[in-house]
C-alpha cells in the first residue's frame, strides 16, 4: 500500500485535533474530489512498519484526540488489509482515542453486506474503527462549511453499535438542520 500524506495536526477530518493518514488508491473517481492524485494506487510513498510506528508515535501526544484514515479509499481491499495492524495497535496503545474512517463505499450494502463476509481482514479492521463516514462525495450536494465531510449525502456511522445490533446506527454531525427539511 502507498499513502499520499500524513497530517500530524488535523482539525477538519473528525472531532478534536487528529493525526490523519491519506492512503493512495481509489476506484470511485468522484467528480470534484479534493484529492484526485490519490486515485492512483502507486501515488505517494510506500506504507511500511516505520510509517506505522511514526503514526503511532504522533498519536501518543496528549493533545491528539484520535486517528482519521482517508484517501484515496481506505476500504479498497488491499488498503484495508494493510491498515489492520495500524488500527489494532492504535486501539491497544491509546484506547481512549477514537478512530474515524472515510469511505465512498455504502456501509450497509458494501461494507457489512459484502466485505464483512468476504474478507477475513474486514472484521479485524472494523472492530477497531469507531466512526465511519460513508458515501461517495457528490459535488451537487457539496456545502463548503459542512462538519467533517464534503457533501450532504455522507453519513456518520457508529461502527461498533451498528455491528453489535446488526443494523445501521447513524450519528449526527450537528449541522443537519441547515439542509434536512422535515
Amino acid at each position: 500500500m502507498n499513502y499520499a500524506d500524513i497530517k500530524t495536526v488535523d482539525v477538519q477530518d473528525g472531532t478534536g485535533v487528529r493525526v490523519s493518514l491519506y492512503v493512495s488508491g481509489c476506484h470511485f473517481h468522484c467528480k470534484g474530489c479534493h484529492n484526485p492524485e490519490a486515485w492512483d494506487f502507486k501515488y505517494g510513498k510506500e506504507y511500511n512498519e516505520e510509517t506505522e510506528e511514526y503514526i503511532l508515535e504522533q498519536l501518543g501526544k496528549s493533545y491528539i484526540a484520535g486517528l482519521s484514515i482517508l484517501g484515496g479509499e481506505p476500504l479498497e481491499p488491499q488498503n484495508q488489509k494493510a491498515l489492520v495492524s495500524l488500527v489494532k495497535k492504535a486501539k491497544e496503545r491509546y484506547p481512549d482515542k477514537d478512530i474515524w474512517c472515510y469511505t465512498g463505499y455504502d456501509f450497509e450494502k458494501n461494507v457489512l453486506g459484502e466485505m464483512y463476509k468476504k474478507f477475513e481482514f474486514t472484521p479485524k479492521f472494523l472492530n477497531n474503527i469507531d466512526v465511519i463516514v460513508d458515501g461517495e462525495f457528490q459535488e451537487e450536494n457539496k456545502l463548503i462549511d459542512l462538519k467533517f465531510r464534503g457533501s450532504t449525502n455522507q453519513r456518520k456511522i457508529d461502527v461498533k453499535t451498528s455491528i453489535k445490533n446488526n443494523k445501521l446506527v447513524q450519528l449526527k454531525f450537528g449541522d443537519e438542520d441547515r439542509y434536512i427539511k422535515e
